[in-house]
């Protein structure tokens, strides 16, 4: 097992009580599955307001990529964003760009929780640039053919990597951690690395885990709600019966 602040949780709806065990267990970050999950924007709010004041950190996948989904999250107060199906240089840069405000990109100013709730200078801005995140998803054939150019851009902060979509994009089917996944993962892993740029990677089995942590992924998604669901009740069923 690794460092609990390398590991996150993923949930696909908006559990509190879930939320509340893995804060619990000194798990530091998780990720919020908006785009295949039972999110709405006022669940998305209140779960990211209850996650932030228990000290978590909100990776929020957001619903599309598309700028009011990644513009939203973030006045909502995630500390990152991870866009999904981004294509080649031209749309990452497009849609990458509503991460960061002016001069990096071109994310709209707004009122709420980031501000306190009070009126925006000069430091805010800088501020939610370097403090906040932006994660494009390495989950199709353009962005992979464009990887080292899109970890380029300025508004680019490190990559999270969809192993499932991305194999098939490439139209090797479905992903299986065999040895062409394996070598993808690495090209991936170096080009971040030549970036000095994070990455983070859903790795669900412990071969998939002990890989990703060996070639450096600076973030395991090492389990998910249905999981721990399914285990929890297993465990009860196999104690009782």
């Amino acid at each position: 097992m690794y460092n609990l602040n390398e590991q996150a949780v993923w949930f696909a709806t908006p559990n509190i009580g879930l939320l509340e065990a893995v804060s619990h267990y000194g798990i530091t970050d998780i990720v919020m599955d908006i785009e295949h999950g039972i999110f709405d924007i006022t669940t998305s709010n209140l779960f990211i307001l209850t996650a932030k004041s228990m000290g978590l950190t909100v990776h929020a996948k957001v619903l599309s990529a598309n700028m009011t989904p990644v513009e939203q999250m973030l006045c909502l107060g995630a500390d990152s964003v991870i866009i999904p199906h981004i294509g080649n240089l031209e749309h990452a840069k497009e849609i990458c760009s509503h991460a960061k405000f002016a001069p990096l990109g071109c994310r709209s100013g707004g009122g709420g929780r980031t501000l306190e709730f009070g009126k925006a200078d000069s430091q805010y801005f800088e501020k939610q640039n370097n403090n906040t995140r932006c994660y494009p998803m390495i989950e199709t054939a353009e962005a992979f053919q464009d990887l080292d150019k899109i970890l380029a851009l300025d508004t680019v902060d490190g990559l999270f990597i969809g192993p499932t979509d991305l194999s098939l994009s490439q139209g090797r089917g479905a992903y299986s951690f065999d040895d062409t996944d394996k070598r993808i993962l690495k090209v991936i892993s170096l080009a971040a690395k030549n970036a000095n740029k994070p990455w983070i990677m859903p790795a669900w089995s412990t071969q998939e885990q002990e890989f990703a942590h060996d070639i450096g992924a600076n973030l395991l998604v090492f389990t998910h709600e249905q999981a721990i669901l399914n285990a929890g009740l297993s465990a009860f069923l196999n104690k009782t019966i």
